[in-house]
């Protein structure tokens, strides 16, 4: 079946004992058991809980993947990954990351005793020059969080693939929809599910997806263990948000792609990073790595603080908050909100610069949201 099917089909069956086309909400913490030890697949809700399991069917399934974990954030997943590794381990991480991300392996994986070397996203050869005897995983993130640059997935897999090193993408920014790592020969994919994938800003959800059997037992444990799952209400509004992914993402990227090239002839605008701007460094590979170019874009004002201050306070329908990937359009100041936890001169190094701003684009009418747009420009 192709994507749009699956996504409403998958994980997603009608219910045996009522025929209900939707997956119930089993909003329960336990279930009877019938005898000692003697129960109907599902004990304890950290456990297992039917609406999950559905869940991470869909999960697996929309991402071409055998195994789908759910978790209760995207940091939570992502910290599911980096649980595969013990006192002593390196990992190699591409440069450019959210910010979430750079505080776990900073302040939380480091106290495990290990390791992390930086990645310049811009050259695959980086990440094989960063491999040590001790380096047991490679975590990606494609396009990047906020200058959306595009990593080859394929040539980084390569590195790894006669070493015994687990790939991990956080697909998040591109969706299953545009972009299939697994399909690439990444070992894990991971998603903040909170963005495109439940699509409507009122749940927080992440998502781990693998076809490596032995990674999923592990990363399984980890997530029972741990215990940092989704509630099965957050879990049903994830798959009420996975059936309109398809439909979402083409709406989002045809607003970015717009929005993208008025913002790229706009004389207050000294630079835009978009994928889907031929003119962009990153155009090829995007084009040859993904089946689309997404809902991001971000872009530098010609002036500084003061300017993007003026810009932001006078739109009118792109709301000032964390987060993307929701129908409604969102700006964010990286500088101070979503990569804060970065220190600045490994930010500036970076190119996230205090005149950056990243535009989460909606799918309302592209018109309105370039009306907006030219508005508040006119007083940066």
């Amino acid at each position: 079946m192709r994507f749009e099917t699956r996504a409403i089909h998958d994980g997603q069956e009608p219910d045996d004992l009522t025929g209900a086309v939707n997956v119930p909400v089993y909003q329960t913490s336990t279930y009877r058991q019938d005898a000692i030890g003697k129960h109907k697949g599902y004990e304890y809700s950290r456990t297992g809980n039917p609406t999950r399991a559905a869940l991470e069917k869909a999960l697996a399934s929309i991402e071409e993947g055998r195994f789908g974990l759910a978790f209760a954030s995207g940091v939570a997943a992502t910290i599911a990954f980096f649980s595969i590794l013990k006192p002593g381990d390196h990992v190699v991480a591409g440069d450019e990351m959210y910010g979430g991300s750079y505080r776990l392996l900073e302040r939380i994986v480091s106290k495990w005793g290990v390791t992390t070397t930086y990645a310049d996203v811009d050259d695959p050869s980086s990440f094989e020059r960063a491999l040590q005897k001790n380096t047991r995983a490679i975590w990606m993130e494609t396009p990047t969080n906020p200058l959306l640059k595009i990593v080859d997935i394929k040539k980084v897999v390569s590195i790894a693939r006669d070493r015994r090193i687990a790939v991990a993408v956080d697909n998040t920014f591109a969706s299953p929809y545009f972009q299939k790592p697994l399909l690439l020969g990444a070992d894990v994919v991971v998603h903040s599910t909170t963005k495109y994938i439940a699509g409507h800003s009122d749940i927080v959800g992440g998502a781990v997806i693998t076809n490596n059997e032995a990674l999923y037992e592990q990363i399984k444990f980890y997530q029972n263990a741990a215990g940092a799952v989704p509630g099965p209400l957050d879990s049903w509004l994830a798959l009420r948000g996975i059936k309109t992914l398809a439909i979402r993402m083409r709406e989002h990227e045809r607003n970015a792609l717009y929005l993208a090239r008025y913002l790229s002839t706009h004389p207050k605008v000294r630079e835009v990073y978009y994928p889907g701007l031929q003119k962009d460094e990153n155009f090829n590979l995007a084009k040859k790595q993904m089946s689309g170019f997404g809902g991001m874009i971000s872009f530098e004002l010609k002036g500084g603080l003061s300017a993007v201050e003026r810009f932001i306070s006078n739109l009118k329908l792109f709301i000032l908050a964390e987060s993307l990937g929701g129908v409604e359009s969102l700006i964010c100041y990286p500088a101070r909100m979503t990569h804060a936890s970065i220190p600045e001169e490994e930010r500036l190094r970076c190119g996230i610069k205090d005149n950056l701003v990243r535009l989460s684009v909606g799918i309302e009418d592209k018109v309105d949201l370039k009306d907006d747009l030219a508005h508040a420009l006119s007083f940066a």
